[in-house]
């Protein structure tokens, strides 16, 4: 077994500055889309040539105020144009695997907004439809690119940790009255907005789940309000998530193994702090990074842009495979809670 080491590692993330700059068409102009845009912008040499939305006016006003060089009224004009070489999908979930097909079918390379389905068998169906065409794909599930993930993800393969036994994560957010989240029609209830976040930690930790238990409440506006659920490997370890959209909650996350503790406090899924600890006490190690929140979205773009240049049609950062184990485990999850989408049959 390793020994525990002197000093956490270094991330190795290339600098998104020196990714290939590709001409990107945007559909959709709500909250994730504005703070993708800006960030990529900021941060990268990634060009953002159009950008669409259902409504003409939402997307003209978008590209004035990014700086985007044309705007469409249509997500179908878009995909058609010839200089744009990749579509980032930041539409509502319900629209995701609609847009996905689209600019898969259209012959674009496609970054898909978390979740990238509302189920396994959405996901499923655009990994398939990728694969087909030879294009990339991936779900924009923006923690697996943070630098941050990368040092976590080289603590789990060195095997300081020893055999995880233990994987604890919450998300909580308070939510205001009319906002999309406790829509019915928009698949609403914190599962596919928060709860993709602890559970996608939980299956790329111990994998699959053999068994899920789950247990959730129902919010006055119709959609579930809060969710806790127990997924377990086949050899028994567990998983302990929560997500609820009532409370703000600490979102902080634990990986305890049988010789070390590896702690990421809230927001665990944003860039921050790590920090390991060796069983039965002994001093801590940290990594520290700035706090940049949503500022750090633009990883997401430089990894999609280097693995395109590359001819890689996935990233190993977040496999395909990866979203599909996922949303296979949430949808388990929905099925122990009697959660329902209009848009899901059961």
């Amino acid at each position: 077994m390793p020994a525990f080491p002197a000093a956490l590692p270094a991330p190795r993330t290339p600098d998104p500055m020196a990714a290939p700059a590709l001409r990107w068409g945007v559909l959709g102009t709500g909250w994730i889309a504005e703070r993708f845009v800006a960030s990529v912008r900021r941060h990268t040499r990634q060009r953002f040539t159009a950008v669409a939305s259902r409504d003409a006016g939402r997307a003209k006003e978008f590209a004035d105020r990014h700086g985007v060089a044309r705007c469409h009224g249509s997500y179908e004009d878009l995909v058609a144009a010839p200089d744009v070489d990749v579509v980032y999908v930041a539409t509502e979930h319900t629209s995701h695997l609609a847009c996905a097909r689209l600019a898969l079918e259209g012959g674009k390379h496609v970054l898909v907004e978390k979740p990238i389905g509302l189920d396994a068998a959405q996901a499923a169906e655009i990994a398939g439809l990728a694969a087909r065409k030879g294009l990339y794909c991936a779900e924009a599930l923006w923690t697996f690119f943070l630098p941050k993930w990368d040092v976590v993800r080289q603590v789990l393969d060195s095997g300081v940790l020893g055999e995880i036994r233990t994987v604890l994560a919450d998300m909580g957010e308070h939510f205001d009255a009319g906002h999309r989240i406790l829509r019915p029609e928009s698949a609403g209830g914190p599962l596919l907005d928060l709860g993709t976040y602890p559970v996608s930690l939980a299956t790329w930790v111990l994998g699959a789940p053999a068994e899920v238990q789950a247990f959730g409440q129902p919010h006055p506006a119709g959609v579930n309000g809060q969710v806790s659920a127990i997924l377990h490997d086949p050899h028994g370890n567990q998983a302990v998530v929560h997500t609820t959209l009532f409370s703000d909650t600490p979102t902080t996350a634990t990986l305890a193994g049988t010789r070390a503790t590896l702690s990421l406090p809230g927001p665990f899924h944003q860039p921050g702090d790590l920090v390991l600890t060796p069983s039965g006490g002994g001093a801590p190690l940290t990594y520290t990074e700035p706090r940049t929140a949503h500022d750090a979205l633009h990883f997401e773009a430089a990894e999609t842009a280097r693995c395109i240049e590359a001819g890689l049609r996935e990233t190993p950062l977040r496999p395909l495979a990866d979203s599909v184990v996922t949303l296979r485990a949430m949808d388990a999850v929905r099925d122990r809670c009697g959660i329902t989408f209009p848009q899901v049959p059961r």
